[in-house]
């Protein structure tokens, strides 16, 4: 590559600063297996204003200034040495490792980010940078919930998905129609397993489109007793819990559930512990997304390489939920966090470049 281009960031310069700071930032090369995405699209998530708002009481690892974001789609500008994947021009989706590396060069809220290879997937024509910008961060909480060794242990998806679905067993996953529920929805079918989930009942037929084969409202008082009517009899899985009272939800049903086989294990995204003690025979572990979630041979590197591309290409995964375009430039992106904080419900609050 010839003269390395100027690249601008939005940094976050120390602890509780408001708003982001728009400056220059260092462009940075790739070295072995990685990319450099010059990025179309961001998308935005609660950890990013989280941050700026809580300042050290969450993630307190991290060293100032810094540069958050992990939803990034864009096109490849440069490919690094041993990189075999890619090429300069092709359009990628791909989760920025900052936060997980702790690594400011490797945030989202920049016009350049270096990726790791393995962290990345080419983009079908028929897939805006928008639209693919709110799967980034979903993909790697999802997946490594889902199918890390650590958590639920679920085999990986695959493209085509196995013919016989549901052999595998059931999982419920609640949140369906939150951003990292659409993805655990998408990826735990393509992976062979039925799933079970909880929406309002506004997105009851959204989350049904993913591939739930039912979907309960989170908010009624029979919930517990209506899921475990469906999945008495079933060989569960495990839970996958995203929103508020739903570890309590979940715990409830896999402490009582009459069935074959019962992991009773709950993997936590996100989402407060409702009122009333959990069964003490149901493990829960929060996902933590350190620097092995995103290391070369973890399961978000199988799922970027061996799955997201055909998915994407032949639609059995679709990026979801639909994104909010916000505004254009890096200065937008404080505007967004704004939006964020208000609540979202089936979209993505997205900026483009």
């Amino acid at each position: 590559m010839g003269q390395r281009p100027e690249n601008k960031a939005a940094w976050l310069p120390a602890s509780k600063v408001n708003p982001l700071s728009i400056s220059s930032a260092p462009y940075t090369a790739p070295g072995h297996h990685q990319i450099v995405v010059k990025n179309s699209a961001l998308g935005i998530n609660s950890v990013d204003w989280a941050k700026q708002l809580i300042g050290e009481g969450l993630l307190g690892h991290i060293r100032y200034p810094f540069i958050l974001g992990e939803d990034i789609a864009g096109t490849v500008v440069e490919v690094g040495d041993g990189v075999d994947r890619f090429n300069v021009g092709d359009r990628v989706i791909a989760t920025a490792s900052a936060i997980s590396a702790n690594d400011a060069l490797e945030g989202g809220f920049q016009l350049y980010t270096v990726v790791r290879e393995w962290m990345a997937a080419r983009l079908p024509d028929s897939i805006t940078f928008e639209q693919a910008s709110v799967l980034p961060l979903a993909l790697l909480t999802a997946s490594h919930g889902l199918f890390d060794s650590d958590y639920l242990g679920l085999d990986l998806p695959s493209a085509p998905a196995p013919q016989e679905s549901g052999d595998k067993g059931t999982v419920i996953i609640t949140g369906g129609s939150s951003a990292v529920g659409s993805t655990a929805i998408q990826l735990a079918v393509s992976a062979g397993y039925d799933v079970i989930s909880t929406a309002s009942l506004k997105n009851f037929e959204y989350v049904k489109n993913l591939g739930a084969s039912y979907v309960f409202d989170y908010k009624s008082e029979t919930v517990v007793d209506d899921i475990s009517a469906v999945v008495k009899g079933l060989h569960l899985t495990g839970g996958y819990s995203i929103g508020d009272g739903s570890i309590n939800l979940l715990a409830a049903v896999l402490a009582k559930h009459d069935g074959p086989s019962t992991n009773k294990f709950i993997a936590l995204a996100g989402g407060q512990l409702g009122s009333g003690a959990v069964d003490p025979s149901v493990e829960v572990k929060f996902i933590l997304l350190g620097p092995d979630a995103i290391g070369a041979d973890s399961v978000i590197s199988k799922v970027y390489t061996n799955y997201l591309p055909d998915a994407l290409l032949n639609g059995q995964f679709v990026p979801a939920p639909e994104p909010v375009v916000v505004g254009k430039g890096l200065e937008k992106i404080q505007e967004a966090f704004g939006i964020h904080m208000q609540g979202v419900s089936a979209k993505k609050i997205v900026v483009s470049l």
